[in-house]
């Protein structure tokens, strides 16, 4: 009777995930094994041919490109998302709310004005690049729109939030009376939260790892509006392939690369953190 109660509250989400999540990716990944025509018409048969265009060298640059970039983001958010949600989770209760609301409420606004606002704020007129050249930073050649600096920095401020939150979910949850009993044996407070602190929410890095990662690998906003024309990741090439070449196909075996490249880290962290809960429940 228990089951059967289990499976009528989650047949409701298993219907919107399969008719809205599953089918529309397997339709995807079925247009990868077609071929189009110079009108965009889909041919009929089967074929191979477009995943031979993954093998040459402009596919494997833009597919190491876009991971370089997404790790480098998703490296930046963590390092920075850390030491901000242990702070948080320590701090008194009143400025926990107030911070978690300052997080909070950029996302409040439009995704694509927030991207134009750090348009107008890296412009070479504008106020970054004019307090950087008064202080004696950079110089007035130096470019900070339309590059991979640019993206990097965007992309570090919209994904940014979803490293911190679960990183304060767990964080919250911590005993900080360990710090006070490591100190009491010894400890400093520096060796306390690497050798405490970060074992204990490490799972949670993980997670806020792929919250960041999985956006980041996909973006084609950003690297739009603030990278330029050179400055093209897999999902600009996906949406010109759509809109501009006509040619789906083409864009679903990039499409499917790219799950491929962002599911391969997924399984090996879900992997991890599944053995690593059977070796503690083990210990138990």
């Amino acid at each position: 009777m228990r089951r059967i109660k289990e499976a009528m509250l989650t047949f409701p989400s298993f219907c919107w995930l399969f008719f809205f999540f599953i089918v529309p990716a397997c339709l995807v990944y079925i247009l990868a094994f077609k071929t189009a025509d110079y009108t965009g018409k889909i041919l009929p048969g089967w074929s191979l041919e477009t995943f031979y265009s993954l093998f040459d060298s402009r596919s494997i640059s833009l597919t190491i490109r876009t991971m370089w970039l997404s790790i480098l983001t998703t490296g930046i958010s963590i390092f920075i998302a850390v030491p901000l949600s242990y702070y948080m989770a320590s701090c008194k209760k009143e400025l926990q709310q107030k911070l978690l609301l300052s997080l909070m409420i950029p996302l409040w606004s439009s995704f694509l004005v927030r991207i134009f606002a750090w348009k107008v704020v890296l412009h070479p007129e504008g106020l970054v690049k004019t307090v950087l050249v008064f202080i004696g930073i950079i110089d007035e050649q130096t470019i900070l729109l339309y590059n991979d600096i640019a993206i990097v920095i965007v992309m570090v401020y919209s994904y940014f939030p979803f490293a911190v939150l679960p990183l304060y979910s767990t964080a919250s949850k911590f005993d900080f009376q360990l710090f006070e009993a490591a100190m009491d044996l010894g400890a400093t407070k520096r060796k306390s939260f690497f050798s405490i602190y970060l074992p204990v929410i490490f799972p949670s890095i993980l997670t806020a790892s792929l919250m960041v990662l999985i956006p980041a690998a996909g973006a084609y906003v950003i690297p739009e509006i603030v990278g330029g024309n050179g400055a093209e990741m897999l999902g600009n090439t996906i949406v010109r392939r759509v809109f501009l070449d006509n040619n789906l196909p083409e864009a679903s075996t990039l499409s499917l690369l790219l799950s491929v490249v962002v599911l391969i880290p997924a399984i090996v962290i879900a992997t991890w953190k599944a053995s690593h809960t059977s070796q503690i429940k083990g210990y138990s």
